[in-house]
Parts: structure tokens; C-alpha cells; sequence
């Protein structure tokens, strides 16, 4: 299978998607029409309404993968990279692209690491080389006195994390049409000794 399509994680607060989401589908979208594929979005959770994978393919996505288990009610990095290295094993992606927040920051470089990909955090931009169909990511460096383009030419998933309010959320589309894919991970890949106490 070859790798393909764009895909962003979309994040839920207090069991609702949070605005961020929507953001990356604006990025998304731009980087799939680029790219001649599909954009997807991940909701990881527990509880996970069918409105929520809707308001998604609303917003943007062609596809949604929801994946819903009491392990992923709250956030905690160990099952959520867990469900994220399930479905990257399993329908393979070229881009995934999350939110520069505590969740997207946590998750993304432990999830790099498991897969062996590169992962350029906080990003100000993102393109597909016209060239190459690379990914190019853009971000301050040298303490914000230089933009650096960065490309990940070999390994894939090509993973970036974007800042937050960079792109204003994507339009609702009222009656466009997506597929919602729901994914059971094996409980055995969720387990964590980690427990989330309020």
C-alpha cells in the first residue's frame, strides 16, 4: 500500500471538537488540493457523537477515523499515540498535521519517535513542493531571526505541528459528503499504568 492522503487530529474539550480543529482543516484542505488526495481527520475519545465525524466532513474532510474507547476519554499520551500508531500502521498517511497545543506538542514527537518519522513543530506555513509532492514546513529559527523550509524527503508520515489561530477556521458546507471510518484498536495496545485523577 502506498503511502497517501492528508491528514490532521482533530481535538475535543470538555466532549466537544475545539475550534483548532477546524483550523488545520483549512491547512489540510490547501495541502490536499495541492496534492491531488484526500484529507482525513482523527477524533480520538471516548463517547464520540456521530455529529462530531459531520461537523468534520462540514468543515472539509473527505474521511474522518474515529476511534472511541474509555482509555482515550481523557488525554493521556500513551494510548493516544498508541490509536495513532495503530491507524498510520494501518492506512498509512503522507502528512499528518496537528495543533501546536499541549495535546499536538505531547503527543506528536512520542508518536515521531514510535514510527521512526521526522516531525517539525510550530510551523507558520506549509506547502507541497510542486517538484516533489514533499511537504515543505516553515518556521522561525535562530530565535525567530530566520524562517527555516524544512523537507522530510524519505521517511513518511511527514508530521508537523502548526500554531494555533494561524488560519481561520475552514467554512461550514452544509450537505457535503465524507466517510466516517470507525477503527477498534486491540484494548491491549491502550493499556497504560497512567491514570488521569482531576
Amino acid at each position: 500500500m502506498n503511502w497517501s492522503d492528508i491528514w490532521t487530529l482533530a481535538e475535543r474539550r470538555d466532549s466537544n471538537l475545539h475550534s483548532v480543529s477546524f483550523e488545520l482543516l483549512t491547512r489540510g484542505r490547501e495541502l490536499a488540493d495541492a496534492r491531488g488526495c484526500r484529507l482525513a481527520s482523527v477524533i480520538l475519545g471516548h463517547d464520540i457523537r456521530a455529529g462530531e465525524a459531520d461537523e468534520l466532513i462540514a468543515r472539509g474532510a473527505d474521511q474522518v477515523y474515529v476511534v472511541d474507547h474509555p482509555s482515550l476519554a481523557a488525554f493521556l499520551v500513551q494510548p493516544y499515540a498508541a490509536a495513532l500508531q495503530y491507524l498510520v500502521e494501518g492506512y498509512r498517511p503522507e502528512v499528518i498535521i496537528a495543533a501546536a497545543t499541549t495535546t499536538g506538542r505531547t503527543v506528536m514527537p512520542y508518536l515521531a519517535a514510535k514510527i521512526d518519522a521526522g516531525l517539525t513543530a510550530d510551523c507558520t506555513g506549509l506547502a507541497i513542493d510542486p517538484e516533489t509532492g514533499d511537504l515543505l514546513q516553515t518556521r522561525p529559527a535562530i530565535g525567530g531571526n530566520i524562517m527555516a523550509k524544512i523537507k522530510t524527503p524519505t521517511a513518511r508520515p511527514q508530521m508537523a505541528t502548526v500554531r494555533p489561530k494561524s488560519r481561520a477556521p475552514f467554512p461550514r458546507q452544509p450537505g457535503r459528503k465524507g466517510k466516517t471510518i470507525r477503527v477498534e484498536v486491540p484494548e491491549s495496545l491502550l493499556e497504560t499504568p497512567v491514570r488521569y485523577v482531576r
